[in-house]
């Protein structure tokens, strides 16, 4: 070990460089080798013999590129005077609960209330317009209950247009609890996200948020379930996420923050009654 050392000391040292990592393609060669083996699994058995071949050749390669000594260039150093303003006329610093040298983040959050209250008043404003593009459309409000439910439920997708104009209790039952499950989950979310958003939360949680998911659902059903993303007007159902997260992120912004219980001590935490921590709880509990 030590002959290694005194020849990585002995190396020459080029002044305003420093010296890293050549650059291989060994590492690629050896992940395409593995790849080959893998779909050989599925294919033929001489795709994993080729895959095998360029995995040891990979491995070969990169081993000779760092024994018995590293292959090393030196990289130019550029030294760049930094300036750091800011068009802020004041510092905003997280406050710090006692003495602890660090706050967890967030300090403040909203109760799990909030959340439910907020996914709720949301699920309404998504389903009353998702009514009223019904009404619109094809004159129906169970058109897009009957298409919710066939997310999960494929046999809304075998009836013809007339019957998803149609009352089935069997899609609304299934609609139903669908659309209270996932508005609930999402409202939570909102309530765990908006705090840790610092600026404009109702625009990039009510206004981005939902674009973006919207993009997701889009990209992902094509590839799923063709027939039920052919039936979905887009426009209509990113207006629907867009009201939904527009409305709760508004009901859960206008509720009371609670402190977050790790920024306590343990003790605290536990419920022990300790004469050193007796000031602190009648702090904390009467802070609003």
């Amino acid at each position: 070990m030590q002959p290694l050392v005194e020849q990585s000391e002995q190396r020459p040292r080029v002044g305003g460089h420093v010296e890293m990592p050549a650059s291989t393609a060994w590492p690629l060669v050896l992940a395409f080798g593995f790849t080959l083996i893998c779909t050989g699994l599925l294919t033929s058995i001489s795709v994993s013999l080729l895959g095998v071949l360029l995995s040891v050749a990979g491995c070969a390669g990169w081993f000779r590129e760092v024994f018995p000594r590293e292959h090393e260039e030196a990289v130019p150093v550029v030294s760049e005077d930094i300036s750091i303003s800011t068009s802020r006329a004041q510092v905003e610093r997280v406050p710090i609960v006692g003495d602890q040298v660090r706050a967890w983040l967030p300090v403040e959050t909203y109760p799990i209330s909030a959340g439910i209250k907020g996914g709720l008043a949301g699920s309404v404003a998504m389903a009353a317009l998702a009514c009223a593009y019904g009404l619109f459309k094809t004159g129906s409000i169970w058109y897009p209950i009957n298409l919710l439910a066939a997310g999960v439920y494929e046999q809304d997708l075998k009836l013809g247009p007339s019957q998803l104009n149609l009352f089935h209790m069997d899609s609304f039952l299934v609609a139903l609890v669908l659309h209270g499950i996932v508005s609930l989950l999402v409202g939570l979310l909102y309530g765990a996200m908006l705090p840790m958003i610092p600026r404009h939360p109702i625009v990039l949680g009510g206004l981005i948020g939902p674009v973006l998911w919207t993009g997701v659902i889009y990209s992902m059903l094509n590839l799923l379930n063709p027939m039920l993303e052919s039936r979905i007007d887009w426009v209509w159902f990113t207006a629907s996420q867009v009201a939904f997260g527009v409305v709760a992120g508004l009901v859960v912004d206008r509720q009371t923050r609670v402190r977050t219980r790790e920024n306590m001590p343990f003790a605290l935490r536990a419920g022990i009654d300790a004469p050193g921590l007796m000031s602190e709880r009648d702090r904390e509990e009467k802070r609003p």
